[in-house]
């Protein structure tokens, strides 16, 4: 044991491998660029991201539309004013109108809390207010602005959406 202790202090203590404590490693050597930090969302989402207002049992929210065929496709459907019903002890579910256009839509899709999305093969809007499960069809439209929202939509009985101008 002592003889480990003593020959990993001499590791830390000597530089290995030729290199020198002051020298560059390869990730910041001249000429090399550094890494950096990027955001995951395209360009397209920050900019044509369509804003909207739930009001949940009469509390105003606000959430953010992504730029996706499906969103596009809810927010043409705005102002509506539907009645949720929990399921599965995780999102809030109503009946849309009409399916949505889901081409181009990701594969399912792990929801977060927050997010709102449309489950294509039932036809409905789900507000998740805890994280759910991989499920084919469902499509992901937007994701409330304050996480402090999220427990509201756990007991909303009522939603009314409506763009922000």
């Amino acid at each position: 044991m002592i003889t480990a202790v003593v020959g990993l202090l001499a590791l830390t203590a000597c530089p290995g491998s030729g290199q020198t404590a002051d020298q560059s490693s390869p990730a910041t050597a001249p000429g090399r660029p550094r890494a950096t930090s990027t955001q995951l969302t395209p360009p397209s989402d920050r900019s044509s991201a369509v804003r909207i207002q739930l009001t949940l049992d009469g509390h105003p929210v606000r959430a953010t539309l992504n730029d996706s065929p499906a969103a596009r496709d809810f927010a043409a459907l705005l102002p509506l004013s539907l009645g949720l019903s929990d399921f599965h002890r995780t999102e809030r579910i109503a009946d849309l109108p009409r399916k949505l256009d889901t081409s181009g839509a990701p594969d399912a899709p792990t929801p977060q809390a927050g997010d709102l999305a449309h489950y294509a093969p039932w036809r409905n809007l789900a507000l998740f207010y805890r994280d759910g499960e991989r499920s084919p069809g469902l499509v992901i439209l937007g994701h409330l602005d304050d996480s402090q929202d999220i427990d509201r939509l756990a007991t909303a009985d009522r939603v009314t959406i409506e763009p922000l101008t």
